[in-house]
């Protein structure tokens, strides 16, 4: 052919071509299932929205269902059928329910290493509780224990502030009581406020810390082993109100707004309540100045009880994941792990250690006042029964806040919980 034909044919040959639109590479929906709400659902769709703009391969879509028991009910039975989501957020104090039922699928070596993330990479205790029988189910997000809240207006009546305006030391239970009964003889306002109704988680948690500071495991060998220290324990808190430091039947709402309204010295509370405190002061709507320490030394240590967020990846028994999905979910896992400053700024302590230790995230305020911590933190024991909003926590908040309000005594409020508990701890493990 001549030279000028074959231009003329290439021409042509081009021109066909343009005119065709060839197939794009399909972007990779990730479906993800959360419980976060308020502020950290807030956090959690502004990070959806910077990654799926960051690329264009993936795209995550977020449900987010009712918080507690609702949400796992409609995870386990999802994933058993095979149609649950590709992807979870859950809280790590019920890995050995989900796990061991069967409701995750186990997260590979290769496929961590693969989106450039290492077991290194996150704290230990973290990363322990993310483990069952010794393969990965969960990635760590963050930490969020309890704390402890003050109010500087009143607890500087109280003479409990140093010469620089911050909490004087408080280690004992004498002490935290006295500090209490200060402030309540002082101002005539409640010395501490905290959730207290029944179905409150917040006195579970309270008292799984005083446990371990005293070193007192809750359960051994299949039975309850606290005794006499879990006793006298419920019965420290329960005097706390019946000696009118604190408001007996506040449910969670209420007791957050005593403290916000300037009607309470102390607010023991989780860290979640970080970002609140922090807009109403930027507003200049809080009226007074506020700390945040520890949760204060009690007993024998400092530990105190925490759980974990975390993301997982349901099994859908009999629907398994192409390694393209798995591969995007990572993705997405490994995006939030590096770019999780603003979840701290939440008020939770991130579990990725690279951000966690950054100098950023070291100086930011109030996180700061309490992020030695982590050091201490207990979970929930591991067993199918416990967990956030697990069947053994429900038990407790329907018996153990009675204590507060003196419809039972502590000792009443333990055996009822004791005899309705008992037949889960006899229970075998269930596989959904």
């Amino acid at each position: 052919m001549a030279p000028k034909a074959m231009r003329l044919a290439g021409a042509v040959l081009a021109a066909a071509l343009a005119g065709l639109s060839l197939p794009a590479l399909a972007q990779v929906e990730v479906r993800m299932w959360t419980l976060l709400s308020g502020g950290d659902g807030a956090r959690m769709r502004a990070l959806v929205e910077r990654f799926n703009a960051s690329q264009r391969e993936v795209r995550v879509v977020s449900t987010t269902l009712k918080w507690g028991e609702p949400f796992y009910t409609k995870l386990i039975t999802s994933s058993v059928v095979g149609a649950g989501p590709d992807l979870a957020t859950v809280h790590l104090s019920r890995i050995v329910n989900l796990a061991g039922g069967g409701v995750l699928r186990p997260i590979a070596p290769f496929e961590l290493s693969g989106a450039d993330l290492s077991d290194t990479d996150f704290y230990p205790r973290q990363w322990k509780k993310s483990v069952y029988e010794g393969r990965i189910y969960a990635v760590p997000i963050d930490l969020h224990p309890l704390v402890l809240y003050y109010n500087k207006t009143l607890v500087g009546r109280a003479g409990l502030l140093d010469a620089e305006g911050e909490l004087k030391p408080i280690e004992g239970i004498d002490s935290l009581t006295n500090a209490f009964r200060a402030v309540r003889q002082a101002t005539g306002r409640p010395g501490m406020t905290m959730e207290s109704s029944q179905s409150s988680y917040a006195v579970w948690r309270l008292w799984i810390s005083m446990l371990a500071q005293q070193g007192v495991p809750l359960i051994r060998d299949g039975k309850f082993a606290y005794g006499a220290a879990g006793e006298a324990s419920l019965a420290r808190i329960a005097g706390w109100f019946q000696q009118g430091y604190a408001q007996s039947g506040l449910d969670y709402a209420a007791s957050t707004s005593q403290f916000m309204g300037g009607n309470a010295g102390f607010m023991i509370n989780g860290v979640w309540e970080v970002p609140e405190v922090v807009r109403a002061t930027r507003q200049g709507t809080l009226g007074f100045d506020y700390g945040i320490v520890p949760l204060p030394k009690m007993y024998g240590n400092a530990s105190v009880w925490a759980d974990s967020h975390a993301f997982a990846i349901p099994a859908n028994e009999g629907n398994p994941m192409p390694p393209a999905k798995v591969k995007a979910v990572m993705r997405f896992i490994a995006f939030v792990s590096k770019n999780s400053f603003g979840w701290a700024e939440g008020g939770h302590v991130v579990a990725y250690k690279p951000v966690a230790e950054s100098e950023q995230a070291r100086s930011l305020m109030p996180n700061a006042l309490y992020a030695g911590v982590a050091d201490h933190v207990v979970y929930d024991p591991d067993a199918w029964y416990m967990g956030a909003a697990g069947p053994l926590q429900a038990m407790a908040s329907k018996f153990l806040p009675a204590a507060l309000s003196s419809q039972l005594t502590p000792k009443e409020a333990l055996g009822m919980f004791e005899t309705e508990a008992a037949r889960l701890l006899r229970k075998r493990p269930p596989r959904y």
